[in-house]
């Protein structure tokens, strides 16, 4: 086989990289074409004047080339990758021997840092390095091919040379779950509010609680695809992590949905220590747990949240009425909750590098635990985790694998592959989820959620402000913000997670967090023209 190598020389012929589509046809990636120049140093004539011609061409060093055509101890020099058409008529008409070229791909993303972090980018030769680009590399890459021909013995065709082409195959396209309209317009609402508010970070995520079909995905800061910053490997990966699934944090009030669910279906369960929707809680919302001293984060002054129903202590997000349903429930029954919402685990999403979360171990879990996990401390989530718990908690009762990839598709145009939704268990019934749905319409219309009220499309949802701990302790002055919101509240057909990381000035959900849903909740309006539902 060696001798047989000695006398063939190979001219790769590189697969186009599938294409990258939104759910409904646009393109997000694609390739521009483009050429690899090769040079074979035992098949050039004149190295000099090779060197000097592909030297002012393709702006390499004359020097160095010509080092390497004249050491001779290479069967093959790269001389350029990703060269444009005009470059390569101008070196066929030099006609120079030895020197031969192949197509290549030169991938190009269409919206530039938009999806940057679920999208990906791929390394010089094509593989796929983050992203979709990654996942679903096998998919995309195809197989390359190649012509081969018979050479003398240092490498010069030989008159009676024989060619052999065996060509390349493409890679199918992937149709992905997103939605470009929706995806622009939640860039654009997480855009201002990352640059009004000076936040460390902001994220989104925009799902159907239908089936779990992400719609949007968005992380701030970005960088653009088309210009990936490979020299600052630094900068990089900070750019590059989509935060939403790979990185988790104290969700605070927004986690008392999950807590309100739990409560709501022990109730129809029969069990007598959950409380009914007409339980009217104490007016005292200091307690002390394991030494633990629980506060609302109101004083109560004036009576302020004083006897409040699990609905009213949604809209004021009193935290120890959380903590009393906690308690009550116990930790075997809360935690199998938390269990069935996914916490702790991952979501199996189609997607490398999801966080796990951070729930305590049950068998190490003390009362003040529980009683701080009722409202959202002392456990920490994706926001992939926590958008899906409370989709499930709102659709019925249906947890589903969330997915990325809606279908694989040939360059033809057909449909290799379906990915189907894949319903993952249930969580309550369609009884809790109907009146949890009902509870957090009030959020928005009376309670804390009032900045995401929209006239006539019943919007339903929770907020939440979450202290920052480094260290071990509280970071003084460094919180996040947060929003989950939903709408139809009947029939719940677009739910978003909007998470504003260290925000200055004003720093509550309410404030911060929820107008960003409200934006996003508009725009859906208004591309899908959705008609008032009241």
């Amino acid at each position: 086989m060696r001798a047989v190598d000695q006398w063939n020389r190979e001219i790769p012929v590189v697969a186009a990289r599938g294409g990258i589509y939104d759910r409904n046809g646009q393109q997000l990636a694609g390739n521009l074409t483009t050429y690899s120049v090769f040079i074979r140093p035992n098949a050039v004539q004149d190295k000099e004047y090779a060197a000097q011609i592909l030297a002012a061409l393709f702006n390499v060093s004359e020097s160095t080339l010509l080092d390497k055509l004249q050491e001779g101890n290479v069967s093959e020099i790269t001389v350029a990758r990703q060269v444009d058409e005009s470059l390569i008529q101008k070196l066929i008409s030099y006609n120079l021997s030895g020197v031969y070229y192949a197509r290549d791909n030169t991938r190009v993303y269409a919206y530039g840092d938009v999806l940057c972090q679920v999208l990906g980018f791929i390394s010089s030769d094509g593989l796929g390095l983050s992203g979709m680009e990654k996942t679903y590399d096998n998919i995309l890459r195809g197989t390359d091919g190649e012509i081969m021909y018979t050479t003398d013995i240092v490498g010069n065709e030989t008159q009676n040379t024989r060619i052999v082409y065996r060509g390349a195959t493409d890679g199918d396209n992937i149709r992905l779950t997103i939605d470009l309209e929706i995806q622009l317009a939640a860039e654009q609402a997480m855009r201002e509010v990352y640059e009004s508010s000076n936040a460390q970070r902001v994220s989104c995520i925009v799902l159907d609680p239908n089936n779990f079909d992400i719609l949007a995905m968005v992380n701030y800061p970005s960088y653009d695809l088309n210009d990936v910053p490979r020299d600052d490997s630094q900068a990089l990966n900070s750019l590059s992590r989509n935060s939403i699934v790979c990185d988790i944090y104290e969700p605070g009030s927004t986690f008392k949905v999950l807590t309100a669910a739990a409560d709501l279906q022990e109730y129809i369960n029969g069990n007598t220590s959950a409380f009914s929707p007409s339980y009217i809680f104490n007016g005292s919302r200091t307690r002390s747990v394991d030494g633990t001293t629980i506060r609302c984060w109101s004083d109560h002054a004036n009576g302020k949240h004083s006897n409040q129903t699990l609905a009213e202590a949604l809209n004021n997000s009193c935290n120890p009425c959380f903590t009393d349903i906690a308690l009550a429930l116990g930790t075997d029954t809360f935690y199998d909750y938390l269990n069935c919402f996914g916490l702790g685990n991952v979501t199996g999403i189609d997607f490398s590098g999801e966080a796990l979360g951070m729930l305590v171990p049950q068998s190490l879990v003390r009362d003040c635990d529980l009683a701080r996990i009722g409202f959202g401390q002392t456990v920490a989530v994706t926001g992939l985790q926590l958008a899906c718990a409370v989709a499930s908690a709102v659709n019925g009762g249906n947890y589903y694998i969330p997915r990325l990839l809606k279908s694989v598709v040939s360059a033809d145009g057909t449909v290799v592959e379906e990915n189907q939704p894949i319903l993952k268990n249930t969580t309550i019934s369609a009884e809790a989820s109907d009146l949890l749905c009902s509870m957090l319409e009030g959020v928005v219309k009376e309670g804390s959620g009032k900045r995401a009220y929209i006239e006539g499309y019943r919007v339903a949802g929770k907020t939440g402000t979450a202290q920052k701990y480094e260290n071990g302790a509280v970071a003084a002055g460094k919180y996040v913000s947060s929003f989950v919101g939903f709408f139809p509240a009947n029939d719940p057909q677009y739910l978003a997670l909007v998470i504003v990381d260290e925000p200055e000035g004003s720093y509550y959900g309410s404030a911060v967090a929820a107008p960003v849903a409200k934006t996003i909740f508009e725009d859906i309006i208004a591309i899908k023209n959705i008609k008032p539902f009241e």
